[in-house]
């Protein structure tokens, strides 16, 4: 089955030609970092607009290089939440255009859906049951993968996603965009027990997060020392950062595990890039003698290949939309189930 995918939740604009959900044969990617990184994050309309310029002769690239002509094509996916609404509006509107001009179904994916798929892709004989560790920009969560198309939310942040407050932090730093990628570079060497930054716990739910407290104390430290005229190493408060996020996620995940019983630990979401929560997760499944499935960096972050990928377990379990199809009309997916 070719599914032709398309992802434009944030700044990039993808698209890509997945066959039976795990074998990718094309996945164009159309990057806005050049033209946020001046603003130091994602500016809406901006981001919107260029997905309107991008979004035609990208689908016409994914389908070149994949080889697959339209008659081809089974089904046509895309994400419809969540994300920027005008962002995802312009991947929704030209999905459904396309699946109608085709004649071909129309299958809506959760975004936080296709970052877990995206591991279906990278390790081709993973199937649920498995536990999920999503971290990203947005979103930071423990997911039980209970199947496909039917997943539960364990545990997750109160306030700021791992992402959210990497990225926080680097820009008041003066890394240049996207900063969690920059600060996870500086950390390398760093000296993560010169500061001592807080690890919060979450009453209520031991699996549930919380990165605001983190981002604050960081955040005033580099203030109080600029405001003093000291030196900051920055190499060491990157790797006390990163330390603190790493520990934060990796002792719920342990936790997430022995409560659930699951033996498959998989990391989905841009986070997931980080070399610091690559190595922690990897030691862990290596003490408790689980199997870890991590996504190759290139499906770590926004893209559409995990979106065919999702979206053909989607169709299978019968979830596809009509042309009323908006962003975000769909049940939610978000809360205790995903």
């Amino acid at each position: 089955m070719n599914i032709l995918a398309i992802e434009s939740s944030c700044d990039e604009t993808a698209v890509a030609v997945v066959r039976d959900g795990r074998t990718v044969l094309s996945d164009c990617i159309s990057s806005q970092v050049d033209i946020h990184k001046i603003y130091g994050g994602v500016v809406p309309e901006i981001a919107s607009r260029k997905h309107v310029e991008a979004i035609y002769p990208l689908a016409d690239q994914a389908l070149a290089d994949a080889g697959v002509p339209r008659a081809n094509l089974d089904a046509v996916a895309v994400t419809y939440a969540p994300g920027l609404i005008g962002a995802v509006l312009v991947g929704v509107n030209f999905a459904k255009a396309a699946a109608f001009a085709l004649g071909k179904p129309l299958i809506p994916v959760h975004h936080i859906r296709g970052h877990i798929a995206a591991n279906y892709l990278t390790h081709p004989d993973l199937e649920p049951p498995f536990l999920c560790l999503v971290v990203s920009g947005g979103h930071t969560m423990l997911v039980d993968v209970e199947d496909y198309t039917k997943m539960t939310i364990l545990g997750g942040t109160r306030d700021d996603a791992a992402g959210e407050c990497f990225d926080k932090i680097a820009r008041v730093l003066g890394m240049p965009y996207p900063g969690g990628a920059a600060l996870d570079r500086m950390s390398q060497g760093g000296d993560e027990t010169k500061y001592a930054l807080p690890r919060a716990k979450v009453d209520g739910n031991p699996l549930d997060l919380s990165f605001s407290g983190l981002k604050t104390a960081a955040i005033n430290l580099i203030h109080n020392a600029n405001q003093k005229g000291e030196a900051i190493d920055v190499p060491a408060l990157c790797a006390a950062v990163s330390g603190a996020v790493s520990n934060a996620l990796v002792s719920r995940t342990e936790l997430a595990l022995q409560q659930t019983g699951r033996k498959t630990l998989a990391v989905a979401g841009g986070v997931a890039a980080n070399s610091r929560i690559r190595s922690d997760v990897t030691r862990l499944a290596e003490r408790l003698g689980v199997r870890l499935c991590l996504p190759e960096l290139r499906y770590c972050g926004d893209n559409a290949a995990m979106i065919g990928a999702q979206g053909y377990y989607e169709y299978l379990a019968g979830n596809t939309a009509d042309m009323t199809l908006n962003a975000y009309a769909t049940k939610s997916l978000v809360g205790e189930t995903i």
